[in-house]
């Protein structure tokens, strides 16, 4: 099952997709957003209202929006492959090496990734990310799937001349960080260690890699950011970047306006931003 958040009629909603259309769940199943169907456990009936309705809205009418549009917390593992790890002459992570993404870097599918006006610097990341299904602290890794309520993709969008001296600003400036489409139930990727990556900037693959090839995987991650705060329902994990980004490249290829950047993942689907100037 596919879900995701999106806005029409000058509205929110959620759904999931069904063909080339969505089936709008909001009214059927008594839930504003898909963080509060996620919390309250809707995971069953919203399968169940899926299987028993038509679409009432077509895709191409819809304006995307990240899958959680408010996550209380968007966790990032940096450094997490080792060929990434290779090229930026980084030494590998003691342990998963997280950092923090604020909500108002998010950007739906097919939006506008914000180039900051300070900065050129402007770098891709595409990432497998995950959504907590089932909260907890101090989840073994041994059942740490079991709190996952499925999978997408995020592009960790990077000003590196800010990085360079401080990661929480380099990574936090608005609208650097497409999530989404949408996401895949757990119950339809049997294992997320068998996925592979791919991204493009302007139609050219830049990155390529599975999912096998990270340093920490998904249950020593969640095991780890539980440890050192609760998790809940509708809270996003991003995995890490493989090689092949733009600032370890001679001369560094960075994004520029006009750009249109996909991050594409075996099971999940393709996502889609276009990359704007930040407005005065």
């Amino acid at each position: 099952m596919k879900l995701l958040s999106f806005a029409a009629d000058g509205k929110e909603f959620f759904g999931a997709v069904s063909g080339d259309g969505v089936v709008t769940l909001n009214d059927r199943v008594g839930q504003p957003s898909l963080r509060a169907a996620l919390a309250a456990g809707a995971m069953a009936a919203m399968r169940k209202a899926v299987q028993a309705a038509k679409p009432d809205r077509k895709l191409a009418d819809i304006k995307f929006l990240p899958v959680i549009p408010q996550p209380g917390k968007i966790l990032c593992a940096g450094v997490n492959y080792r060929s990434h790890a290779a090229e930026v002459g980084r030494e590998l992570p003691k342990q998963p090496s997280m950092f923090i993404r604020l909500t108002d870097t998010l950007v739906g599918h097919d939006g506008a990734m914000v180039r900051p006006g300070v900065s050129d610097n402007f770098d891709y990341e595409g990432e497998l990310a995950l959504v907590i299904g089932k909260g907890g602290r101090h989840i073994k890794a041994e059942q740490a799937l079991d709190h996952v309520a499925g999978y997408t993709i995020l592009v960790d969008g990077s000003v590196r001349d800010y990085q360079k001296f401080s990661v929480t600003s380099g990574k936090n400036f608005p609208g650097t960080g497409p999530l989404g489409p949408w996401l895949v139930t757990a119950d339809d990727i049997s294992d997320p260690g068998k996925l592979t990556l791919t991204t493009r900037l302007n139609g050219q693959q830049v990155q390529h890699s599975g999912t096998d090839k990270l340093i920490y995987a998904i249950p020593q991650i969640v095991a780890f950011c539980s440890d050192f705060t609760a998790l809940s329902p509708g809270d996003v994990i991003a995995t890490g970047t493989p090689e092949g980004v733009g600032h370890s490249r001679k001369p560094p290829l960075w994004m520029k306006p006009g750009d249109v950047l996909e991050v594409e993942i075996t099971g999940i689907g393709t996502l889609r931003a276009h990359i704007v100037d930040e407005r005065p």
